[in-house]
């Protein structure tokens, strides 16, 4: 009898372990923010260029009003409030310098397209060394979730900079990967007008909306915001299982030297998350089996140099990952260690269940389970 109640003691002890687990994720939302750094992400606006005029030029004062305090954790609440109330309570937060906590690219350049490619495929490879590289012969864990089963035509990417086409290789592929310029049509994609009665209302908004905001950054960039107006509509109307959301404004910004609008750029895309992320938890289809993950492409340098980056701008390799949602252990803030971008893409598959593999290596994802 005591063998018996000692067994049963032991298999409801190990029932209620698994309970606690958090279940894979059935669908994924994922943010790339280009170039935003570690610094703003966990410490709020820098000092050292908040209050320099060169780097303020618009309204100096109502920037420094939006963004500063003098305690850490109350200025990087002001910029990103969603990060620092939801997902470091829920999700895991990893990159934090000053916890000890390094992520960084493996690939020796430093900037975007390399940067995504090392990312999205799980793979450095040396060759991959412009931003106007030709379409990307890697296989990327996007591609590879699509050919499962359950996923096919089920996985979409928007974004703001038109290289993304090539870096995920839709003429290979021929997944949806909407860039600047191009509408939503009720079947994918088309470089001019859409489908309008195939779309919802929301949809055929975005598709016009995305044509009247300046060309601001040229040719082949358009805003963040019309970027995710056009990924929000679709998620809403379509519920694909796996959307990736590829923002630019943060590294237009920094490049221009405006750093105001830098944070502006920041504080929108922690709104974005917001927003999305109460559209997880609002629709049956999402809600509780739905992960949310954000990093950037490469980070950018200190000082008079935080409007490049690249091989020679020292900390350009700084980078971080955040995650929330199934699938996802509640960590808060990762303390110690060291982890790669191209662990990210062995990640994402393994949020859903998947081992990513490729024609070429694939490095082992990170612990967020």
């Amino acid at each position: 009898m005591k063998k018996t109640m000692l067994f049963l003691l032991l298999f409801l002890a190990g029932g209620a372990c698994v309970a606690q687990s958090p279940a894979k994720a059935k669908n994924l939302v994922i943010f790339l923010m280009d170039g935003y750094r570690w610094r703003e992400l966990f410490q709020g606006a820098d000092s050292g260029l908040l209050f320099d005029r060169h780097f303020n030029r618009v309204d100096s004062a109502y920037t420094v009003k939006k963004y500063w305090a003098a305690d850490v954790d109350q200025r990087r609440r002001a910029l990103m409030p969603f990060v620092w109330s939801t997902m470091v309570a829920q999700g895991q937060l990893w990159g934090n310098r000053e916890l000890g906590n390094e992520v960084q690219v493996r690939n020796k350049y430093w900037f975007s397209y390399p940067g995504r490619s090392e990312a999205l495929c799980g793979y450095y490879d040396s060759a991959v060394n412009s931003n106007e590289y030709p379409d990307n012969p890697n296989t990327n864990v996007l591609e590879y979730i699509e050919r499962q089963p359950g996923f096919h035509g089920k996985v979409a990417t928007f974004a703001s900079w038109d290289a993304v086409a090539r870096i995920l290789n839709r003429n290979r592929n021929k997944m949806l990967v909407n860039i600047y310029g191009e509408d939503v049509s009720g079947g994918g994609l088309t470089g001019g007008a859409s489908t309008a009665a195939s779309l919802t209302a929301a949809q055929v908004e975005a598709n016009r909306w995305q044509h009247l905001l300046p060309d601001i950054f040229g040719a082949g960039e358009r805003l963040d915001a019309a970027t995710f107006a056009m990924a929000r509509a679709y998620m809403a109307a379509q519920h694909p299982r796996v959307l990736y959301i590829d923002l630019g404004d943060p590294d237009d910004f920094a490049h221009a030297g405006d750093y105001g609008s830098y944070l502006d750029a920041g504080h929108a895309s922690d709104a974005m998350f917001k927003d999305i992320w109460e559209l997880i938890e609002s629709d049956p289809f999402y809600k509780g089996q739905t992960a949310m993950l954000v990093f950037p492409d490469h980070g950018r340098g200190v000082s008079s140099q935080w409007t490049d980056h690249g091989a020679k701008t020292e900390h350009s390799n700084e980078t971080y990952f955040l995650a929330l949602g199934a699938g996802v252990a509640a960590k808060g803030e990762v303390k110690g260690g060291v982890v790669w971008d191209e662990q990210f893409a062995a990640t994402i598959a393994g949020l859903l269940g998947l081992s990513f593999k490729a024609s070429h290596p694939v490095a082992p994802g990170m612990a967020i389970h």
